[in-house]
């Protein structure tokens, strides 16, 4: 299949700045594989659109604040995305003795060692020492872990944690636009890029999808029979890539990190035994679920990594519907969606929320996609 059968554009005034006033006042679009019905709801209707029995599964990833904003000796601005920490055995990134004076003043514990991206006017070198708040970013070495990803060191005051939960901003994509200094809306992405169920730090972007529920949703799920179960996918910054290539399968899927607990598989166990049904919350979930489940579609339990890219055609093992946003055209997101609705209809749902004024994209509205 070719990597530009979505090749559509959304208006600019519809890709969403900010998120809904409530989180579950998102718009809700309903869709029905077996007979391409659409129906057109607000998010807080959940509840009474699933069945007693069914397991929503979503992913508790939390995101790190991790965009910072540094300048060069030249005075130059420079963003640095940092990624994760990087605890590697390396002498040459180690303090050793006083006869190398200008290494007295550094922090070169293995703790302040990250991986980042850049985003600089002019070519960044290795050596350079940028400098914000107090503090300092030194470009270590360039293309450490992959083309692009630098090893940087991050010498401040204090404990480094605290120092980017303080001062870095919330990794928002670049199609939500925010200034590079401090914006009135930087406490509201705090809140609001997080889901509240976010619980173990290490994602560099949030499982969108999540973004919607709120406690009432969660107890009316609660009330109505409807379980709940997480796994855990540290999203990374290449789920906003664009597909370059051709070809889907030429196209070269990035890696993330991935833990699921023992007790999803008892969840998926006792939901099968009683009819019901195994709902998606975003696409990294689902394609967790289907990194990990045998031939018949139960979750293994363990930790490790999935470079798994699911599009058409895909016979889905333990997913049976998905709850999503709305994604780019040329990304890996939507043709997972394909993958479950078809190409047709994933087209003719993303027409109609064109034609009803849908928002889009992370802070956008959502769409459950049903049997």
């Amino acid at each position: 299949m070719r990597s530009d059968t979505f090749n559509f554009e959304i208006p600019p005034h519809r890709i969403a700045q900010a998120p809904a006033a409530r989180r579950d006042d998102s718009k809700l679009m309903v869709v029905r594989r077996s007979t391409g019905a659409m129906e057109h709801r607000v998010f807080r209707d959940l509840p009474g659109l699933l069945a007693p029995g069914d397991l929503l599964v979503a992913n508790n990833t939390r995101v790190n604040p991790c965009r910072l904003y540094a300048t060069r000796a030249s005075g130059g601005r420079v963003e640095v995305f940092v990624l994760a920490r990087c605890k590697i055995e390396d002498s040459r990134f180690k303090t050793n003795s006083a006869d190398q004076p200008e290494s007295r003043t550094l922090n070169l514990e293995p703790a302040a060692l990250f991986t980042a991206l850049t985003n600089a006017g002019g070519k960044l070198e290795p050596g350079e020492v940028l400098s914000l708040q107090g503090a300092t970013v030194t470009l270590l070495e360039r293309d450490h872990s992959g083309p692009g990803h630098w090893l940087v060191r991050i010498d401040c005051p204090g404990d480094v944690d605290d120092f980017l939960a303080r001062f870095a901003k919330m990794p928002l994509p670049q199609y939500i636009e925010r200034a590079k200094g401090p914006d009135d809306r930087d406490a509201l992405d705090r809140e609001r890029y997080q889901t509240v169920f976010a619980q173990t730090p290490g994602a560099v972007a949030a499982p969108t999808a999540g973004l919607h529920f709120t406690p009432a949703v969660f107890e009316a799920l609660a009330a109505r029979g409807v379980n709940r179960a997480f796994v855990t996918l540290h999203v990374g910054p290449g789920t906003f890539r664009p597909l370059k290539a051709a070809t889907l399968a030429e196209h070269d899927m990035h890696a993330e990190s991935y833990t699921v607990a023992p007790e999803l598989e008892a969840a998926v166990r006792q939901t099968r035994s009683q009819g019901g049904r195994v709902i998606a919350v975003g696409t990294t979930t689902c394609r967790t679920l289907e990194t990990v489940s045998d031939e018949h579609g139960m979750p293994r339990p363990g930790q490790g990594q999935t470079g798994l890219f699911i599009h058409p055609p895909w016979r889905f093992r333990c997913v049976d519907a998905l709850l999503t946003n709305f994604h780019l055209p040329r990304s890996t997101l939507i043709f997972l969606v394909a993958a479950y609705l078809g190409v047709e209809l994933t087209r003719k749902a993303y027409q109609a929320a064109l034609a009803g004024d849908y928002r889009f994209f992370s802070y956008g509205d959502a769409m459950l996609c049903l049997p």
